[in-house]
């Protein structure tokens, strides 16, 4: 990997031309990149702040008469107006599967890069998210998935039955769900092998009558940086995965302007015609890499698998 796809913080675009991308670039426009960063992060504080007071009050009321679809739809919100805020543009290609007439809930299942998927996803998708339980301890993003609702989890096998129960609780009282099997973020150039455990969520209860929840496969590809597609010797510098520590990441990201990224929406697919946990899984990760591999080499899917992909005109970044 090129050094400068090691040092993403340092890796500033000096114009259009390819053979100036990793040209080293004045000390103004550094220091105008700099600003942006700033302006960026202090508009993103402010907002949250102010976000969090609401949707504090939001998750107060009860989901009686209506009452509850508030703290949903503000969540969608906040997730889109950070975006917006950092500069970021996202594309949909595809359509959300939504709670069947039967009473069915989604899980949402994707790749996940960065902490930039949370945005992305969340924007676009009525569901809460599964995360890890240390994230219930970071401080302010703790509080932020608090009031998102983020169902946390340990992965302790101790722990295993409790916390799937509490997952089907909340589908049952008609939340949707994203959920990255992967089990942690990637480098953004593969999308790794799910673990079919993570599914579990998937299958209907022992004994219970109900019918599963449907899965949709989600591939999600940041493909834009200073307004051109990305390559492998970009891709990188939105990807946070290992040791990388949180702050330096998202500060040499917020210099850039240009920020795009494509969330591919997949046919969902039905538990019940799997004959196993792990035929499930395999699939969807399929579904889910086929896609992100077309998405990385700057096409737009047209298969029967990306509903709604075959429109006459390409999607937008909105």
């Amino acid at each position: 990997m090129p050094d400068a796809a090691r040092r993403p913080s340092k890796l500033l675009f000096r114009s259009n031309k390819p053979d100036d991308m990793f040209a080293p670039v004045p000390s103004r426009r550094r220091l105008s990149r700099a600003l942006r960063a700033v302006r960026r992060l202090l508009m993103v504080a402010l907002w949250t702040v102010l976000a969090m007071c609401i949707q504090a009050m939001l998750v107060l009321l009860p989901d009686r008469f209506g009452l509850g679809r508030g703290k949903r739809a503000f969540a969608r919100f906040y997730w889109g107006s950070l975006c917006w805020l950092i500069g970021m543009k996202v594309r949909v290609i595809g359509a959300p599967a939504h709670k069947t007439a039967d009473g069915r809930p989604v899980i949402y299942v994707a790749n996940h890069t960065s902490w930039l998927d949370i945005l992305a996803l969340g924007a676009q998708l009525d569901a809460c998210f599964i995360a890890k339980a240390e994230v219930a301890g970071w401080p302010l993003i703790g509080w932020i998935a608090r009031l998102g609702r983020t169902v946390f989890t340990s992965r302790q096998r101790s722990k295993t039955a409790h916390e799937r129960d509490a997952m089907r609780e909340r589908l049952a009282d008609g939340d949707n769900l994203i959920l990255f099997p992967e089990g942690t973020s990637s480098d953004g150039s593969r999308v790794m092998a799910f673990r079919s455990a993570f599914l579990s969520l998937a299958e209907a209860p022992t004994g219970s009558k109900g019918r599963p929840p449907l899965v949709q496969p989600v591939s999600l590809v940041f493909d834009r940086l200073a307004g051109l597609p990305t390559g492998r010797a970009t891709r990188p510098l939105f990807a946070w995965y290992g040791d990388m520590e949180l702050a330096p990441h998202a500060w040499g990201l917020l210099q850039y302007s240009g920020l795009g990224a494509t969330v591919l929406l997949h046919t969902p697919l039905n538990p019940e015609d799997f004959p196993s946990r792990k035929a499930l899984s395999q699939a969807t990760w399929q579904a889910v890499a086929d896609g992100a591999s077309t998405l990385r080499q700057n096409r737009i899917p047209r298969s029967p698998t990306a509903a709604n992909a075959a429109a006459a005109t390409e999607p937008a970044y909105v």
